[in-house]
């Protein structure tokens, strides 16, 4: 009567109220017309799952068309959730650099500014828009990752930034998703103490304990001492940068395990990269063999991960001396950070 105002004024809200006490009581006509109310948005708001529940109650005791409703809706469901999830899924994306974007352009902050000035002797060397660049990265970044300190360790602005903007010197210039693997990061007050195990080929496990200045995992985490983050940003040349280091690792590891081949820029050939990676890495193996010097870190010469991660530290913190000695290396590096520390 209140759905079609027979007998009394017209108003959905009220046959709604009516039909949900007689659809609760297990009658079917009215559990019918309340999956139909739910099903058109009338009275209630529009609500596909419930519609589905109340067409499914009366289709169980007979009603005709709640059972035409629930076939229709059997197949029209899982259509309608898989077009909102596919809709969700190419909208996310807009929606996070929507984000990142009002980030950027918020103000950066007088104390920060100090930071890197401080904690980041090179940054007064870069250009201005790299300058720019970079503290709009850091500003995502820090509202993106977690710092956690360990062992007493407590976050502060100093730790936050000091890293933050090392991190973000090899986002420049490039199209970034800003480590999208990389969740957390772990701050030790100096050199923290790895525990592993290896088997020997008489198959005896053996219990190994390393320090270690940083780490880098696949499943969401960097791992730092802060004093080692210190010494490498203290020293602006000396091709020693743990933070480079481990977030070199990261890009590396963007497209599966760390191997030496990150995802290339765009236009830049695999072929010229492996060619021109492979033929100093295993010459670095070979200085490291004989004990000869080396403009790179011997431990460079463990894998190719390693390798591309103490290249790095030294394209940036030693680009005149590295351009000079393995041009052909520097140039692959150069293409594709999309920047040239030479021109600093």
């Amino acid at each position: 009567m209140y759905e079609k105002g027979i007998g009394v004024q017209q108003d959905n809200a009220k046959a709604f109220e009516w039909y949900l006490k007689s659809a609760n009581q297990g009658n079917a006509q009215a559990q019918s017309n309340l999956g139909a109310m739910y099903d058109q948005g009338i009275g209630v708001q529009q609500d596909y799952a419930e519609a589905f529940e109340w067409y499914t109650r009366s289709a169980s005791q007979g009603d005709a068309r709640a059972q035409f409703k629930f076939v229709m809706l059997s197949y029209l469901l899982p259509i309608m959730i898989g077009v909102i999830l596919i809709g969700y899924s190419a909208g996310e994306p807009y929606w996070r650099e929507h984000q990142r974007d009002k980030i950027r352009r918020q103000p950066f902050k007088k104390e920060w500014r100090k930071i890197i000035r401080q904690r980041m002797p090179y940054f007064r060397q870069m250009p201005a828009d790299l300058q720019l660049q970079l503290k709009q990265h850091i500003q995502v970044f820090l509202a993106e990752k977690t710092f956690i300190g360990c062992n007493g360790v407590k976050i502060t602005d100093e730790i936050r930034i000091t890293i933050a903007a090392q991190a973000c010197l090899l986002l420049l210039n490039r199209k970034t998703d800003y480590y999208p693997k990389l969740q957390t990061i772990l701050i030790y007050p100096s050199a923290f103490i790895k525990k592993s195990q290896s088997m020997n080929v008489d198959g005896v496990l053996h219990q190994q304990k390393s320090a270690l200045a940083g780490e880098s995992w696949d499943f969401g985490k960097v791992v730092l001492s802060w004093q080692d983050t210190l010494d490498g940003a203290q020293i602006p040349d000396d091709g020693r940068n743990v933070v480079i280091h481990e977030f070199a690792h990261q890009l590396d590891q963007e497209n599966g395990k760390a191997n030496g081949a990150p995802i290339l820029a765009k236009g830049q050939s695999y072929q010229c990269w492996s060619e021109a990676f492979s033929a100093q890495f295993e010459h670095l193996k070979m200085q490291a063999l004989k004990g000869t010097p080396s403009l790179f870190d011997y431990y460079g010469a463990t894998n190719p991960a390693e390798f591309f991660a103490v290249a790095s530290e030294v394209f940036f913190e030693q680009s005149k001396q590295f351009h000079h000695e393995h041009p052909k290396l520097y140039q692959q590096i150069k293409q594709y950070y999309q920047v040239d520390p030479l021109q600093w």
